[in-house]
């Protein structure tokens, strides 16, 4: 167990194999056995304890991914992501009712903004997916983005995967909506998908935040607004003047920088739909089919290393920070933030002393 406050840090510490917190997460980590089967059973009420679990990082949760992970990779993970204002989610709910009709099981993840004063966010994305609340073969989840960039929470590839094992033939990722920032969903899907509105800038938008070139697929949502085609046409110019090539940059997860090179389809596909009216909305699953089974870019190995690349590194910086964290080594780290704080030391020597005594301390 972590020391008290009061405790010298000169002093040995304890015995962590004895800590209550252990014996804590011993005890969580025994209840996921029996959750998880019955999750792959079809229990809903147990899939929704594990995708908290996954939320809040628990024991529970990484016991059950050790068990569920080896079952994923089989669904169609699909992002979608877009300003706001596009309709993201009014299409995530018109998508999912022709699924549906197709007789496919749909998983939902929408992501919403957190405050940065409370930590809460709203959760409203599902409001507009009440229609299929009482569906059992459709299953949405909200997450707080708990101030993660990129456009997703920091566990929704997770999530993805957890609703990927217990046998999901579609999962739909909406992302926050901020218009900036959102690509790193590419590297969490199979096929991502870009929305644009009409009349709204959002051409611009797409260039600056790099969005047209995570797309799989390009959807000029509202079709029915004065100006939605001259958008696409607009689209479709910029998209025959970009390279086809792969695509290479950086991607983040939780906040550690890599670099990424996800390969691009000749040329995403420009659509128009009306998701209020379900207009284009068939063609747009039909597209997506089209993108899994003929380019087939999340099935490369590139891009299925780039994914599990994400993955580990960021329960890799989840886990340093909590050690971080730790009441153990609290007197070290406030004492060098404190200089921080002072302008007596600058932030990459701190790092790079708060990594040395990580070091020092050896693994956990």
């Amino acid at each position: 167990m972590v020391p008290p406050d009061g405790r010298p840090a000169d002093m040995a510490a304890p015995d962590e194999s004895a800590s209550p917190r252990d014996g804590r997460d011993a005890d969580e980590a025994g209840q996921a056995p029996a959750l998880t089967a019955a999750a792959l059973d079809g229990d809903r009420r147990s899939l929704a304890r594990l995708l908290t679990a996954v939320e809040n990082r628990t024991a529970i949760a990484e016991a059950a991914m050790r068990r569920l992970y080896p079952l994923a990779g089989r669904a169609h993970i699909v992002g979608i992501t877009g300003p706001p204002g596009s309709g993201k989610s009014t299409l995530v709910a018109a998508l999912t009712s022709v699924a549906r009709a197709a007789g496919r099981s749909v998983g939902v993840i929408a992501v919403d903004p957190s405050s940065p004063i409370t930590g809460g966010a709203l959760l409203g994305d599902r409001v507009r997916m009440q229609l299929h609340a009482g569906d059992r073969d459709v299953f949405i989840r909200s997450m707080a983005a708990r101030g993660h960039a990129g456009g997703l929470a920091s566990t929704s590839s997770a999530a993805a995967a957890v609703m990927d094992a217990v046998g999901f033939d579609l999962i739909l990722i909406e992302t926050v909506g901020t218009g900036q920032s959102e690509v790193e969903v590419a590297a969490a899907a199979d096929t991502t998908v870009v929305l644009e509105a009409p009349e709204m800038g959002d051409e611009v938008q797409a260039i600056k935040a790099g969005l047209l070139e995570v797309a799989d697929l390009v959807v000029v949502n509202k079709g029915d607004r004065p100006g939605a085609q001259r958008t696409a046409s607009q689209l479709r110019a910029m998209l025959v003047a970009a390279p086809r090539a792969g695509t290479r940059g950086t991607a983040s997860a939780e906040g550690v920088s890599r670099p990424v090179e996800r390969p691009r389809p000749k040329q995403p596909v420009v659509l128009v739909t009306t998701a209020a009216t379900g207009d284009g909305v068939p063609e747009l699953l039909a597209a997506l089919d089209a993108h899994r089974s003929g380019a087939t870019a999340g099935s490369t190995p590139a891009a299925r290393r780039s994914r599990a690349e994400a993955q580990v590194w960021a329960i890799v910086a989840q886990r340093e920070r909590e050690r971080l964290a730790s009441d153990l080594l609290r007197p070290t780290r406030d004492a060098i933030l404190d200089e921080v704080a002072e302008h007596r030391l600058d932030p990459y020597t701190a790092a790079d002393r708060l990594l040395e005594t990580l070091t020092r301390e050896g693994p956990r």
